[in-house]
């Protein structure tokens, strides 16, 4: 994971570098970005296991590289915050049971320009995991535990699709909304306690251009 981590941030780095010395460099965009993540899964199998959405976080960099007239080469190097939650009651007392699974991202998008303020985004991206939090809270009492990497059957490399809209409210600040699916599922079998599932993702946030 680290190998193919380092290796999509080189090729981030690159397409900057190689934008910058290319015969229009003023047309290149760079950003920061930033918004709420509100997740959930899709179950790929017969388990009886009913989810919901959860909230979360998404941060990182962004770059714009006009390609032709209203379409641009669009990479970012992002944090996301993705996972599910369950509630219930046992005993009269509420219960909630929630996974946060942190990944770096690596979507590889083209932007769409339909009219100079609203633009598309769609393709796709890479996921690395890099942490998976579980949390049980039942009334007041709260466990909480990160699990680890060789006791846990989670795939550490995910593929996955975005796609999505951006409004510009000035040439620097931007509005974006998201939808993120993963093309490939968590793990093959699934186990007693985390069944076969696919990542999404609702996302909205606010962007800062250079």
């Amino acid at each position: 994971m680290k190998k193919l981590l380092i290796i999509a941030i080189v090729v981030f780095t690159a397409g900057a570098v190689n934008a910058q010395s290319s015969s229009n460099p003023d047309g290149v965009k760079f950003g920061i970005k930033a918004g709420a993540n509100f997740s959930n899964i899709i179950k790929t199998d017969d388990s009886n296991f009913n989810t919901e959405f959860k909230p979360g976080f998404n941060a990182g960099l962004t770059m714009e590289i006009p390609v032709v007239n209203r379409l641009a080469f669009a990479p970012e190097l992002m944090f996301s915050q993705k996972g599910y939650k369950q509630t219930g009651s046992f005993l009269d007392v509420a219960t909630e049971y929630s996974v946060t699974t942190n990944f770096i991202e690596i979507p590889i998008l083209a932007k769409i320009n339909a009219t100079d303020k609203f633009s598309f985004v769609i393709g796709p991206q890479v996921s690395f995991l890099s942490s998976t939090t579980v949390k049980f809270t039942s009334g007041d009492q709260s466990t909480q535990n990160r699990v680890k990497e060789t006791n846990d059957n989670l795939k550490k490399r995910l593929v996955g699709g975005v796609a999505g809209f951006g409004y510009d409210f000035t040439k620097a600040l931007s509005l974006n909304g998201r939808y993120a699916l993963d093309l490939q599922k968590n793990n093959e079998n699934g186990t007693s306690g985390t069944p076969v599932y696919k990542n999404q993702v609702f996302q909205l946030g606010l962007g800062f251009k250079f």
